[in-house]
């Protein structure tokens, strides 16, 4: 039987535009994310770095864009949070221990807590037990540190934990430390849907 549920937030909750971002940023002249911008976003989201340094670093491969723009144009991937899965969190939260394991970075987090507000985000956040950004905890997914962080922490039993994500390889890790599973897909369908996969269906005619 499931006890605790960890969920992801980008594509799970939180909408995202991976290619609105791209366009802003080659808005900028920044059209060509190489190995080494890859290794730099993932030192940013694991805390490695200040916003001031990510942002200025970008700014070498930009046309003289200001640091505003910047932000702005790496913020472009950040869509909206529809309300019925808030409401469908809050009533979750009665029944299941919830946990957040994001990999994101302090701009992104700020785009989205400015977006939704206080009372909205505030309310997003009172329904899990702990919230985990990477930026924070300085381990990101597919890492099984992430994971295996959460797990100890709070002593959860990984056979009677769910893990719901957007991307295999986060999912798939999980499953290889004995959790139970559901890759998203986000296209096709939606968070609020989860009663619907056949773990539950599976506990409700046991």
């Amino acid at each position: 039987m499931v006890q605790a549920i960890i969920f992801d937030l980008g594509d799970v909750f939180l909408n995202k535009n991976p290619e609105a971002q791209r366009r802003a940023l080659a808005a900028l002249g920044l059209t060509d994310w190489d190995s080494e911008l890859q290794k730099l976003e993932r030192r940013f989201e694991v805390g490695a770095m200040s916003r001031e340094y990510f942002i200025k670093t970008l700014q070498q491969r930009t046309n003289n864009a200001s640091e505003s723009e910047i932000a702005d144009a790496w913020n472009a991937s950040i869509g909206d949070f529809p309300l019925k899965r808030l409401e469908f969190l809050q009533k979750l939260s009665e029944n299941y221990r919830l946990f957040l394991l994001s990999n994101t970075d302090s701009i992104h987090i700020e785009k989205f807590e400015h977006d939704t507000g206080s009372s909205f985000y505030g309310d997003f956040y009172q329904c899990f037990e702990k919230v985990y950004y990477s930026h924070e905890t300085g381990v990101r997914k597919p890492d099984a540190e992430a994971f295996n962080m959460l797990i100890k922490n709070h002593n959860l039993h990984p056979k009677r934990t769910l893990m719901v994500d957007d991307k295999k390889a986060n999912t798939d890790v999980a499953e290889a430390l004995g959790m139970k599973v559901w890759t998203l897909l986000k296209e096709e369908e939606d968070v609020t849907q989860l009663f619907d996969r056949p773990i539950f269906s599976l506990e409700k005619s046991a």
